[in-house]
């Protein structure tokens, strides 16, 4: 190796080296305040369970073991934990409609936003981000008033001789879904708006030239222009969603539960506190798994536009 490569690789390893003593804090607090705490949880989910709450600590993976299946008292048979699964899937569910529904709301209303003259877009993002200035606790109970037996929308169906009976609409899934939907729903606009506003409106002005229609502007233009946009959207609103529990809490009435509210019972009223840390990297694993679908997926497309 000739004195100028030597000189010229000293000095890339000497770049590298002042990176990362430049990024030294950062990562020092990312590995403390993130890292570390879900470290401490992981070790949690491996130990057994106190008598009065806490932990022994002695090696177990009972509690791994019951987040999917459950040993009877009597026989010692095992079965499928049917509870935390049917808990899962309903925050699965959920999560998945949220989203859904978040995008057949939030695209509309974004393709608005972006098409209004520039000196506008700013008033009508202001609006989408008011929400965010309310406690999602305030949220949820604006939500509750609204949906209950003599709430809102039930009195006014009834004034105008649409239904005889208030409609059951508080304490179900179609409750907490609409809560879930309504919280998150500028998660949803954001992205897409930020992905809309670099779109080149004259290529859809070229697809009606061309004598396409409405539906296949949308498809073939519109939709794989703004698709990291979707993509970003989607996960903002899954990961919340998935792992919420203040909404399922309030509109769920405690009948409906999701992953989130069944941690929190483990870690208090159950007194489980390895099930409660099992449960809880159960969650963060689906939510890498979804992250990474994210990555996959914005690889693909290239993430210029969102």
């Amino acid at each position: 190796m000739s004195g100028a490569q030597q000189a010229a690789e000293n000095a890339r390893r000497r770049d590298i080296r002042n990176r990362w003593l430049l990024s030294a804090p950062a990562l020092l607090i990312i590995g403390l305040a993130g890292v570390g705490p879900l470290f401490i949880v992981l070790v949690y989910s491996f130990l057994a369970p106190g008598n009065y709450g806490d932990v022994k600590w002695e090696f177990s993976t009972e509690a791994w073991f019951n987040v999917f299946l459950q040993r009877d008292i009597f026989d010692n048979t095992l079965s499928l934990a049917d509870a935390h699964v049917s808990i899962l899937w309903r925050s699965i569910k959920l999560a998945l409609a949220t989203t859904v529904l978040s995008l057949i709301l939030g695209f509309p209303t974004a393709y608005f936003i972006a098409s209004r003259p520039a000196s506008y877009r700013q008033v009508w993002l202001f609006l989408i981000t008011i929400p965010f200035w309310t406690n999602m606790l305030i949220r949820g109970f604006a939500i509750q008033e609204m949906i209950r037996n003599e709430g809102l929308v039930n009195t006014v169906l009834m004034k105008l001789g649409v239904i005889s009976a208030p409609i059951q609409m508080l304490y179900t899934d179609f409750a907490i879904l609409l809560g879930m939907a309504y919280v998150h729903l500028p998660l949803m606009v954001l992205p897409l708006y930020a992905s809309m506003e670099k779109l080149d409106f004259r290529l859809v002005e070229a697809g009606y030239d061309l004598y396409a229609t409405r539906f296949q502007v949308l498809r073939r233009i519109i939709i794989p222009l703004v698709k990291p946009g979707i993509i970003a959207g989607s996960i903002l609103v899954f990961i919340p969603a998935l792992s919420s529990y203040v909404i399922p809490r309030i509109l769920g009435g405690g009948k409906n539960l999701m992953i989130g509210n069944l941690i929190e019972l483990q870690f208090g009223q159950g007194r489980n506190w390895p099930l409660g840390a099992s449960l809880s990297i159960t969650l963060v694993i689906i939510v890498l798994a979804a992250m990474l679908y994210y990555v996959k997926n914005a690889g693909k497309t290239g993430g210029g536009h969102a």
